[in-house]
């Protein structure tokens, strides 16, 4: 399995967190499975060409979401969702990004028609799964 990271080191966003980012995003988008083992911390440093303190960071990130488990001496693996801990506060950092979303997009001029259309356009590229019961309808 081969984990194809894109780093942008101009960006105002920390490397870590665009390690988080495009991991989670794999892991929603079933690119990575239940089970997988991510690259070893050092070989994906090695990889990406950043400090392998930077992954080891979005490691423990992607870890305290539940999305991976790290298995000490084994390696860190896409964590099986009926596992993960459903904890409140998850809930809470997803409201908050979602607030900050629609205060962006308001900010833009954006109707909330408009923005919750942009929202159901942006989650059809996520539905592989969730199609069978989620009415996006209500």
């Amino acid at each position: 399995m081969s984990i194809w990271i894109q780093i942008s080191p101009g960006s105002p966003e920390p490397i870590y967190s665009q390690i988080v980012t495009q991991l989670s995003r794999a892991i929603a988008q079933s690119h990575l499975t239940i089970g997988d083992k991510l690259p070893a911390v050092r070989n994906l440093a090695a990889e990406i060409v950043v400090n392998p303190n930077t992954v080891a960071k979005a490691y423990t990130i992607l870890e305290q979401q539940g999305l991976v488990t790290t298995k000490t001496g084994s390696g860190t693996y896409v964590a099986d969702p009926q596992l993960r801990d459903k904890d409140i506060a998850q809930f809470n950092i997803l409201n908050e990004r979602i607030d900050n979303i629609i205060t962006q997009a308001l900010n833009l001029g954006l109707t909330a028609d408009r923005i919750i259309e942009l929202t159901r356009t942006r989650l059809a590229r996520f539905d592989t799964k969730s199609s069978g019961g989620n009415n996006l309808n209500g």
